[in-house]
């Protein structure tokens, strides 16, 4: 991963109940930029807080971790499609390849990705990267970062 800025935004000390407020204000930093990968310990929250950003995008789907199927497709209100994709159980890129993950990545859809370490070599040259640490047991440090 390489071309990156420095951080967008940097939010300390979020919990729960903080989440939704942080993915707004990353999706307002972000723009148009539709590919979003998430960084973090196993655990570290990045379904739950992809969950916060569904229901910031009007997802009234439930939001579950797709670990098993690789990918779930969530659609909003209008109709609009958006994909999840966990990566973690990929034994090789060429899992992904064989479920489409570049036609996903390429489709202009909003496309938020587990586990992206997995599938560098797939992924487009513009992406949105959220690095999820813990900072202590209920609040966490999210920072934010574009690549062109």
């Amino acid at each position: 991963m390489v071309n990156s800025r420095n951080p967008v935004l940097t939010i300390d000390d979020v919990g729960l109940k903080d989440l939704e407020k942080a993915a707004s204000k990353m999706l307002k930093a972000a723009g148009n930029q539709r590919v979003w990968l998430f960084l973090g310990d196993m655990g570290a929250g990045k379904t739950t807080f992809i969950k916060s950003m569904a229901a910031v995008l009007g997802i009234k789907d439930t939001v579950a971790s797709p670990t098993y199927g690789i990918v779930n497709e969530y659609v909003d209100g209008d109709g609009e499609s958006y994909y999840h994709f966990d990566f973690y159980r990929i034994n090789d890129e060429s899992e992904a390849e064989d479920i489409g993950a570049v036609e996903y990545f390429d489709s202009g859809k909003y496309c938020f990705i587990e586990w992206p370490q997995k599938v560098e070599r797939l992924l487009p040259g513009q992406y949105v990267t959220v690095n999820i640490q813990a900072a202590s047991p209920t609040t966490r440090r999210l920072e934010m970062r574009m690549y062109e």
